[in-house]
């Protein structure tokens, strides 16, 4: 489970590296929800940078960051918070499902 949410926490910091170039704060916060520990990763930036063709591919995304928290039972939410910027927070099960 903390291998899964690294990966999620790590695509979501290079997401913010893509596309948020004008941000000057990242926050990563955990926080516990009905369903587990999630982890809230924000970033003040404002509009979103514009890619390159070479640049926009070799990563997972954002569909990829939420099969892989729905693979582990979970679920993913990306959006500009009411403060502004960008968050994903990523929810994964309290319990691992090889427990099940």
């Amino acid at each position: 489970m903390a291998a899964a949410v690294h990966r999620i926490v790590r695509e979501a910091l290079t997401n913010i590296r893509k596309h948020a170039a004008d941000a000057t704060a990242v926050r990563i916060t955990p926080h516990t929800a009905p369903d587990g520990a999630a982890p809230r990763i924000a970033n003040d930036g404002g509009d979103p940078a514009r890619l390159s063709e070479q640049a926009g591919g070799g990563g997972f995304g954002l569909a990829g960051l939420t099969e892989r928290a729905q693979a582990l039972g979970g679920t993913l939410t990306a959006g500009p918070p009411p403060e502004g910027g960008w968050e994903i927070v990523a929810v994964p099960p309290l319990e691992s499902t090889a427990d099940h």
